[in-house]
């Protein structure tokens, strides 16, 4: 556990979260969020735990610099405006050591020439605050296809497939008419099927707020995507979890 390493200086609070089931398009990775807001810092966590992934966390650039020397991370996400040492020097130093990790720089500020010393150091990407979890992971995603071609860009859950970068869907053949955000929401649980999703992280993921217990927008999405796939003839995939939220995947007789 990260949290029982030990090193000379004193260490920022790192949450070690547990490792989920691979989803169905892309791999588990082992991905250190370095981000000072607090709360930011915990939102991305959270979309990338519930994503399948094992996440290392800290507020300090040092920190961070430290601790991508120490563990063999398959990506990083790491906020251009750290105490310690920034962004941009932490990605140069990694660079350095020949890493070929992902690495994803985050900002407020959205200056070209910000943008092109990030990538100059060796960034992959770049994303401009105020920026979505599913942005975030998108961009993860498409780094992981331009890295593993082999990972594709479609996913099937039963007779179901969608095309993650023409954003289209399909069941049995036939094509399904989604909206933007109905995709979003049938994304996110294909993401993670067969596991069940929380309409907290739904809420976090699709319309990237925070959970609002008053709100019922969830479930009203939820019938708009059931009502387009588990036509009459079809066995439903899209099904409730009480307690818990929802989940796609096929259940026997």
């Amino acid at each position: 556990m990260a949290g029982n390493m030990k090193r000379k200086t004193p260490m920022m609070t790192i949450e070690m979260l547990p490792v989920r089931p691979p989803p169905c398009y892309h791999l588990p990775m082992r991905i250190l969020v370095a981000e000072d807001d607090a709360r930011l810092r915990s939102h991305l966590v959270g979309a990338l735990q519930s994503a399948g992934h094992t996440t290392d966390q800290t507020g300090d650039g040092e920190e961070a610099l430290w601790l991508l020397g120490e563990h063999d991370y398959g990506a990083a996400i790491l906020d251009i405006m750290m105490p310690g040492k920034d962004g941009v020097s932490v990605t140069r130093a990694v660079r350095a050591r020949g890493s070929q990790l992902i690495i994803l720089l985050a900002t407020a500020r959205g200056d070209l020439r910000d943008k092109i010393s990030g990538l100059d150091a060796g960034a992959d990407d770049y994303l401009v605050k105020p920026f979505s979890t599913e942005e975030m992971l998108a961009r993860l995603r498409a780094c992981e296809r331009r890295r593993r071609p082999e990972l594709g860009n479609i996913v099937r859950v039963a007779d179901l497939e969608l095309d993650l970068k023409a954003r289209t869907a399909n069941r049995g053949g036939a094509e399904i008419l989604l909206t933007n955000r109905e995709f979003s929401l049938l994304e996110a649980l294909a993401e993670a099927s067969p596991r069940p999703v929380s309409k907290t992280t739904l809420i976090e993921r699709v319309w990237d707020q925070y959970f609002d217990s008053g709100t019922n927008v969830v479930n009203v999405y939820v019938n708009y995507l059931r009502r387009k796939i588990d036509t009459e003839g079809l066995s439903p995939l899209i099904h409730t979890v009480r307690g818990v939220g929802f989940v796609l995947r096929e259940e026997k007789p």
